[in-house]
């Protein structure tokens, strides 16, 4: 299937530099261009794309604030694919916060570029390796305040150790060793989790099971303190 994709970048040239890559992919289409948040919420709303590479520091409404809106807005079923110069901590969470589904450096290569594109419109989360533990790292130095979630109660045993351990940052691979399950069994979990607690993604799972206190900050994967 084509990935429609939408450019939001507020220099010229780099718009440029992306349509010229995305269009030279036989299964992408870039719909549009915008120089700023407003304009990326104005063209997502009428062209609908499948994915919005979005810019984080623009003119007039920055891209984090625009992925907020544009997340909420019901009228759009998009996901956003975040792409900056700064891999600062507050940038990753203030993006994954307003419900971008991915977060990839400017500088990374073409390729995964365009592969970001393909699993962020696939409906997955994608973080650049870079910056997939630094999420996590962000939390641990955050102080503890576990919120009161009821429909943690809609979890098995099992879909709680399985959240726990998507917490810790772990790969499905990982959980599946760590609970001497089958990675299929193991996916089927992870979706499960996912949607009884109406999650985006494993990502955003992550983000939830520190907000709610099943990971404590400062325990590393194996479950001990730091």
């Amino acid at each position: 299937m084509t990935a429609r994709v939408l450019i939001a970048d507020d220099q010229e040239m780099v718009r440029a530099g992306f349509r010229m890559l995305l269009d030279s992919q036989p299964d992408i289409e870039v719909v549009g261009e915008a120089g700023n948040g407003e304009e990326a919420l104005a063209v997502a709303r009428r062209q609908h794309p499948d994915v919005v590479l979005m810019d984080v520091r623009m003119p007039v409404l920055d891209g984090i604030a625009a992925t907020q809106q544009l997340i909420s807005d019901p009228s759009v079923d998009t996901r956003v694919l975040v792409l900056t110069t700064f891999d600062l901590d507050e940038y990753v969470y203030g993006a994954l916060r307003a419900g971008a589904s991915g977060f990839l450096l400017k500088d990374a290569p073409p390729e995964q570029l365009i592969d970001g594109i393909h699993t962020v419109a696939a409906g997955e989360a994608l973080l650049a390796p870079s910056i997939t533990q630094r999420v996590i790292q962000a939390f641990v130095s955050l102080p503890a305040k576990p919120q009161p979630m009821p429909e943690l109660d809609e979890l098995t045993a099992r879909e709680r150790e399985v959240l726990e351990l998507l917490g810790r940052g772990l790969s499905n691979a990982e959980i599946a060793s760590q609970l001497v399950i089958t990675q299929t069994t193991t996916k089927t979990h992870v979706a499960r989790v996912l949607a009884k607690l109406r999650l985006r993604d494993r990502v955003h799972a992550v983000i939830y099971a520190y907000e709610v206190g099943i990971i404590t900050p400062g325990e590393t994967a194996g479950g001990t303190r730091r």
